[in-house]
């Protein structure tokens, strides 16, 4: 987890994790781990790879009663499973 700042379109980012190289369900708890350590209002980007995580992660996220900001592909061009980046807001 590393700090970052105001991506160009989107609300500013306090919290960023990687978690490509991860399979599920480490997926999420790194996730969830990440979101503990958050205050309620934080905006956090998870950047996630792979047909599992892209939808186990954001529909735990939203199980949780935390909120999906965006969820949008790195490149377009890819893959349809791979590399996304996850916007949310802790509530």
């Amino acid at each position: 987890m590393n700090n970052c700042t105001k991506p160009q379109n989107g609300p500013a980012i306090d919290v960023f994790l990687d978690i490509t190289g991860e399979i599920c369900p480490m997926t999420f708890v790194k996730t969830k781990l990440m979101i503990e350590s958050m205050q309620p209002g934080q905006v956090a980007e998870v950047r996630l790879q792979g047909k599992e995580p892209l939808e186990n992660v954001p529909r735990s996220v939203r199980d949780f009663g935390h909120e999906i900001i965006s969820l949008d592909a790195e490149d377009p061009k890819r893959p349809p499973d791979d590399i996304h980046r996850l916007v949310l807001r802790k509530t």
